[in-house]
């Protein structure tokens, strides 16, 4: 079932962070994670809300389970708007402290993790990216096409409006974002049965692929729909999108906001549709956001930023730019 990656917790409150640590010890045990990676989990989630609780007045922590072709990982976020560090890389050293604590907190964090990461600005906050795989060998797979997703339902919902899934074949790699009209359970069926056209469709183009989704949900709300695509022989980026999802490339140099077309996918779409292709040498990194990300996004706010993984990017994205009172998502998917 299509639904949200990753799911939000308020950390602003101790006397909550047990019940948060047990409902992130129950979906990893319900994804399949090895117990000894668990109890790893619970050691991290620990540090992490105690790290909110310190130095955040309205810290949130993401959490997300992965099955990753049966290896599956638990993906934890930390999110705050807090003083931000200095410097960073000295304060996951043992003994380096801002609060009279041991200063244990982030070098254990990143002894415990598979994959760890932290990105701060002064001013700014500070977010901090841990992953915790049930097969660590299996962490490095290697992939012609990285994507990474955030998807997170609405506030007081149960289930995600938006939805992200994509397949990869020999010859490429295709994702879809899809944001089902209004948002609760209708909303979610929609996506879901676009996601269930969308993996049948055997073909690579784009456009041709809304159309087959477009004839298959008819009976749903309707969504509104980016599928971007990338060909590994010709090294190409190809898009279409109908309705709201934003759709931005970007490289070294270059950026490009790819323009939709107006419509509602299972209602009514154009009737001339094209294909748009993006070389990747000028264009190596997708970004496609659903309506609940606020479009106006600089990511020269975000100094550095190519150095870390696209789940921080992703996660810096959502931590601006959320609108809180909708489903919210931001994909990441970048050639290597």
């Amino acid at each position: 079932m299509v639904d949200a990656t990753h799911i939000s917790f308020t950390a602003d409150d101790r006397s909550y962070f047990s019940l948060i640590k047990k409902e992130i010890h129950r979906m990893a045990t319900e994804g399949g994670m090895d117990v000894a990676k668990i109890n790893q989990l619970d050691l991290i989630v620990a540090e992490m809300t105690s790290n909110l609780f310190k130095y955040s007045n309205d810290g949130e922590l993401l959490m997300g389970v992965f099955p990753n072709n049966g290896s599956p990982y638990v993906e934890l976020i930390s999110i705050d708007n807090g003083p931000g560090m200095m410097n960073p890389a000295r304060m996951m050293q043992d003994g380096v402290s801002t609060s009279n604590t041991l200063g244990h907190g982030l070098g254990s964090m990143k002894r415990l993790s598979d994959t760890f990461e932290l990105y701060s600005q002064i001013g700014w906050g500070t977010i901090v990216l841990s992953r915790v795989y049930s097969q660590p060998e299996k962490a490095k797979l290697k992939n012609d096409v990285i994507i990474r997703p955030i998807v997170v339902y609405k506030p007081g919902e149960k289930t995600s409006g938006d939805g992200f899934i994509y397949k990869k074949t020999d010859k490429y790699t295709k994702v879809m974002l899809a944001d089902g009209l209004g948002h609760g359970p209708e909303a979610n069926k929609a996506v879901n049965e676009a996601a269930a056209a969308f993996k049948v469709f055997p073909d690579y183009s784009p456009t041709e692929t809304i159309r087959f989704i477009h004839n298959a949900i008819k009976k749903t709300r309707g969504a509104v729909i980016n599928i971007t695509a990338y060909d590994y022989s010709r090294k190409v980026w190809t898009t279409t999108g109908v309705g709201n999802i934003s759709a931005r490339l970007s490289g070294p140099v270059n950026f490009k906001n790819h323009m939709s077309y107006n419509g509602i996918v299972g209602h009514n779409i154009p009737n001339t549709m094209n294909d748009q292709d993006y070389k990747a040498d000028e264009f190596n990194q997708v970004m496609l956001c659903s309506d609940g990300i606020k479009t106006r996004i600089d990511m020269a706010r975000y100094p550095m930023m190519y150095k870390y993984d696209l789940t921080v990017l992703a996660a810096a994205i959502y931590k601006d730019h959320a609108r809180r009172n909708d489903d919210m998502s931001v994909v990441m998917a970048k050639t290597k």
